[in-house]
């Protein structure tokens, strides 16, 4: 094979269709195995890949991985070269493999490295390595190419290698361990144990080899007595000893600071058995024969560990004294401490065994309970879930968890306070992204900031979109609040000024809002409102005539409001008159929430004006006896409502508004824009369907963030000859 970083001896030589029926497992080969071997080897080159796929696809394979995992492992290769993109993949090999190979890509390419001495970084980090797939297997597959990395790694030792190695031993097997997979676990540590500590990893393998010949036969011996006792009582059971790794003994040596000659566990037999009736049979039949351990015993049958392990632990005095551990378990069960997830994908046969599978599975989708090593463990993280929780790193390599949907300016407050206060920009994965941003688990954020300056009052705007988190929103308020107290009435009052003129309010009794609003005064209203703890939206919310009723949320929309439809028979009540035609006039368009007043007319029963109309302020005294009270009823229905646009022109700005409409559910009837050529200045003339004032606040609020756009209001009522 050409691939010099291919390693696995069984695999070098083949070709192609060797490859191919190789791994489909049959002499007739899988189609999507073998083109997927022929991208793995045509783009290895290109790929950038320490690891050959090969032998990695060659170790889970080993693991009796399915299938899509064999596919998707093979080809990374292509995914890292670009040779691929995610349709190709879905359409030749399906989208769960596609998306699967894609899942690996970003976590192969991802460094996890904790920082020292920090525990609940470390287990930061490996939450957020779950939280950023959604697919089981593509964790499995990630430790698959660091084993490979390992074992090259170990021979070539080049600079990276030892934080290589104690990034595997922070987060990677541990939460191997936390799966189960327990043979990937066990070499992983040995070979980081062997790049970080050379000299205590030889100590412990050439002290090993020492006694190796005494301790084999010791376990031998002991091994034959057992099979001979189970074999009188009829037992069938496969016994064997099992050599303890170099890595479980360095730590027992180092807790409990003693010399490998003192260690009373290197003696180990695991008892297979077919059925878990047997296992307690088996643990009778060591007890009976040697004395046991009381304190030595664990029953993980009956209380199976977290990430799914069962089995039977003992330890009795064998001959001459010396202490051996006995392990008993099932063939499921042994499989599953083996394999861990991979076993998920070959047992479907029921029992206890595959509940202890699918709770591991689940646990992917939980965070996990802390193993003991970390102490420090931050409480907050024991009960949510992770796709509630998005983990992102610092430009320094620290985690931080947020609630799914923070901001970049979430990151920032979480950083710092004041970090938030001066942010005025962000990088995610070294590209500027607006301070609206979702964040994504995984990603590197890092905040560009000014030296003086406070945060933005469009911050505090939910509309807008800004801060996602209260802890962040309350930080920014609190910062508006130590403002002087002047500016901050100056600010409510300019800021109430232009939310009544844009949404065309006028006559507004502040004393009577500032009662609605839940404040004593109205000087305290537009302090709050200056400060930032009182949103327009709120008070666009209560200036509508009545108070009690709710905002609606996006419905379905109504037919629109043509020239002369009737406004429909329970959307307006007329005071003491019941069945009367009514129209919603076309020189004011009212909207649901604006204070309304209903004109009899001639022929055309009620028409309904807002009552700052000019036809009915200009209503000669003659005709005043024709106006009648009405009011909205309980489900006020969507209404048109004319609003004009003041911007600059630039490329794509009417494709941005008409998003603004589209985003909030909000149809748009007409728009019609005119351009001075000489100064490029734009007015826009919109005519949209709105529920309310507030909803209307919120179109003005995104409208006017757009880049380029001066002002947004409602348009003013022109006097006309509907009123007659």
């Amino acid at each position: 094979m050409r691939h010099s970083l291919l390693t696995d001896q069984k695999l070098q030589g083949l070709e192609r269709e060797a490859l191919a029926r190789h791994f489909s497992g049959s002499e007739t080969p899988d189609v999507q195995v073998s083109a997927a071997i022929h991208y793995a080897l045509d783009s290895v080159d290109q790929s950038g890949l320490q690891a050959h796929p090969l032998d990695v696809a060659e170790m889970l394979r080993r693991l009796n991985v399915d299938r899509q995992t064999l596919i998707a492992t093979l080809l990374i290769p292509a995914v890292f070269a670009r040779r691929l993109t995610h349709e190709q993949m879905s359409q030749q090999f399906g989208e769960v493999v596609a998306r699967l190979a894609e899942n690996v890509s970003e976590l192969v390419r991802r460094r996890f490295e904790a920082p020292t001495g920090r525990p609940e970084q470390a287990e930061r980090l490996r939450r957020m390595l779950l939280a950023m797939v959604d697919d089981v297997r593509a964790v499995l597959i990630k430790f698959a190419f660091r084993l490979q990395n390992l074992r090259l790694a170990v021979k070539q030792m080049e600079p990276g290698t030892k934080l290589l190695a104690q990034e595997t031993l922070d987060v990677i097997a541990p939460l191997a361990n936390r799966l189960g997979i327990g043979s990937l676990k066990w070499e992983m540590e040995d070979l980081s144990l062997r790049i970080l500590e050379p000299e205590a990893y030889r100590a412990i393998a050439n002290g090993l080899d020492a006694n190796r010949r005494a301790r084999e036969a010791y376990v031998e011996t002991f091994t034959r007595t057992l099979e001979s006792a189970l074999k009188a009582e009829g037992i069938q059971a496969r016994v064997y000893g099992r050599p303890k790794h170099i890595y479980s003994i360095w730590r027992k040596m180092q807790k409990k600071q003693l010399a490998l000659e003192e260690l009373t566990d290197l003696r180990a037999t695991r008892v297979i058995v077919d059925d878990l009736s047997a296992c307690y049979t088996v643990l009778g039949i060591v007890h009976n024969q040697w004395p046991h351990l009381p304190r030595e015993f664990d029953d993980y049958i009956a209380n199976p560990k977290d990430n799914g392990y069962q089995s039977l632990h003992t330890a009795v005095v064998g001959p001459e004294g010396k202490v051996v551990e006995v392990q008993i378990r099932t063939r499921a069960m042994h499989e599953f401490a083996e394999l861990g997830v991979a076993a998920h994908w070959r047992y479907k046969e029921g029992g206890r065994e595959d509940l202890a599978l699918a709770r591991a599975i689940n646990s992917l989708r939980q965070l996990l309970e802390s193993d003991g090593d970390d102490q420090n463990l931050l409480e907050e993280f024991q009960s949510e879930m992770l796709h509630q929780r998005v983990f992102v790193l610092t430009p320094r390599g620290e985690v931080l968890d947020l609630p799914a949907g923070a901001t970049p300016l979430d990151f920032a407050y979480g950083v710092h306070t004041e970090v938030g206060h001066r942010c005025r920009g962000a990088k995610v994965d070294g590209r500027i992204v607006p301070l609206t941003y979702r964040l994504r688990s995984g990603q590197r954020v890092e905040i560009l900031t000014t030296r003086q300056g406070g945060p933005s009052r469009d911050w505090l705007n939910p509309a807008l979109g800004y801060l996602h988190t209260t802890r962040a929103r309350n930080k920014a308020r609190s910062w508006f609040r130590q403002q002087n107290q002047e500016e901050h009435l100056a600010n409510g009052r300019n800021l109430l000024d232009r939310e009544c003129q844009r949404l065309g309010v006028s006559q507004v009794d502040h004393d009577e809002l500032a009662t609605k609003l839940g404040y004593r005064r109205s000087e305290d209203m537009l302090v709050a409102l200056g400060a930032g703890d009182l949103t327009t939206a709120q008070v666009a919310q209560k200036l509508q005539v009545d108070a009690a009723t709710p905002i609606l949320a996006p419905r379905p929309r109504r037919r629109p409001v043509n020239d002369g439809t009737p406004a429909g028979g329970g959307d307006i009540h007329i005071r003491g008159v019941g069945g009367l035609l009514t129209t919603l006039a076309n020189c004011c368009k009212p909207v649901p929430g604006d204070a309304i007043i209903g004109f009899i007319t001639r022929g055309k029963g009620v028409s309904v004006h807002r009552r700052d109309c000019v036809n009915v302020l200009r209503l000669p005294d003659e005709k005043r006896s024709r106006l009648i009270a009405v009011s909205w009823g309980q489900e006020p229905p969507t209404q048109a409502v004319d609003l004009l646009v003041d911007a600059q022109d630039r490329p794509g700005l009417l494709r941005d508004i008409s998003n603004v409409f589209a985003n909030a559910n909000v149809n748009l009837l007409a728009v019609q824009t005119r351009t001075d050529p000489i100064d490029r200045s734009v007015r826009m003339e919109l005519t949209a369907e709105v529920e309310s004032l507030s909803q209307l606040s919120g179109l003005f609020d995104r409208i006017q963030s757009l880049a380029n756009v001066y002002s947004v209001h409602r348009r003013s009522s022109v006097a006309t000859t509907s009123a007659r």
